[in-house]
């Protein structure tokens, strides 16, 4: 079996990084942190924003709830605070499938 780097992953991203990852603005990272008592990134003495994995799968679950299932801040809001755990596992699963779902279509095409 051949040998496979794991891929580095870094402690804290920059708020233009976690924007890159999530492809919104860098405003809008700064206006979910505003109104999503989940995220609370460390600042550096700048003032800087370093985001860490926890917190960039925070963004990622916000993101999945307003863009992909189309709710409102408020809905958002209220999905997070009442049912977390439910809610986690649903974005678990969404991304897993979602996983399965570009292999498939990477072996699809490299056949």
């Amino acid at each position: 079996m051949p040998y496979k780097e794991k891929p580095i992953e870094k402690l804290y991203y920059s708020i233009g990084e976690v924007a890159e990852m999530l492809n919104v603005p860098i405003s809008t990272v700064r206006f979910w942190e505003n109104e999503f008592v989940i995220l609370k990134p460390m600042k550096n003495k700048k003032g800087n924003r370093m985001f860490t994995q926890d917190d960039i799968r925070n963004l990622k679950l916000i993101h999945h709830l307003l863009k992909d299932e189309g709710l409102t801040l408020p809905g958002a809001k209220k999905k997070l605070s009442g049912k977390w755990e439910e809610t986690d596992y649903k974005y678990d699963i969404n991304e897993s499938l979602n996983k399965i779902k570009s292999l498939l279509i990477d072996l699809r095409d490299n056949i």
